[in-house]
C-alpha cells in the first residue's frame, strides 16, 4: 500500500475517537473464495470464523502490521496491499475499544496454510452467507460490491 496519507489518516482518526487498540485485518482472495480462520472455542470469541487479522503494535505501521499479522496467523507472505476495505470498532477480549482496519491483499501462493493461532481455516465462497460476524459481513459485503 503506497497511500501512506490515508494510513496515517486512519491512525490519527482512531486516536481522536479514543481507540486503544489498531486491528488490522486481511481479505485473501483465491478462485472466487476467501480465507476465513476458526478461532479456538477456549479463546475471546471462541468458535467464531473471522479475517486473518491481529493487533498493531506500537509504533508499527498499518501495512507492517498487517503483512506480520497475516504471516504469523496463516503461514501465507504478502506480496501487495490492495484497497482499504473499511474500518469496524469493537471492545476487546480486554474491554478495549479496538478498530479493525481490513484491507484486500494478495499473497505469494494460497498454499500451505499454517495455523497457530486458530483451530482450522476454509476457503469460503461468498454465494453463501459466511459464518462471521455481522461486521465481518458488512465489510466483505461491500468488498462484494467493489
Amino acid at each position: 500500500m503506497k497511500d501512506f496519507a490515508l494510513l496515517d489518516k486512519l491512525v490519527t482518526d482512531a486516536d481522536r475517537d479514543g481507540v486503544q487498540q489498531l486491528v488490522v485485518g486481511a481479505v485473501i482472495q483465491h478462485d472466487g473464495r476467501i480465507l476465513l480462520l476458526k478461532r479456538p472455542s477456549d479463546d475471546f470469541l471462541g468458535g467464531i470464523w473471522e479475517l486473518p487479522s491481529g493487533k498493531v503494535e506500537p509504533g508499527e505501521a498499518l501495512d507492517q502490521a498487517l503483512t506480520r499479522e497475516v504471516k504469523e496467523e496463516t503461514g501465507l507472505d504478502v506480496v501487495r496491499i490492495g484497497r482499504y476495505l473499511g474500518e469496524f470498532d469493537y471492545r476487546s477480549g480486554s474491554g478495549k475499544k479496538s478498530r479493525q482496519f481490513n484491507f484486500v491483499v494478495e499473497v505469494a501462493a494460497v498454499e500451505p496454510v499454517t495455523l497457530l493461532e486458530h483451530d482450522t481455516y476454509a476457503w469460503t465462497e461468498l454465494t453463501e452467507e459466511p459464518p462471521v460476524t455481522d461486521a465481518v459481513k458488512r465489510m466483505l459485503a461491500h468488498y462484494q460490491e467493489v
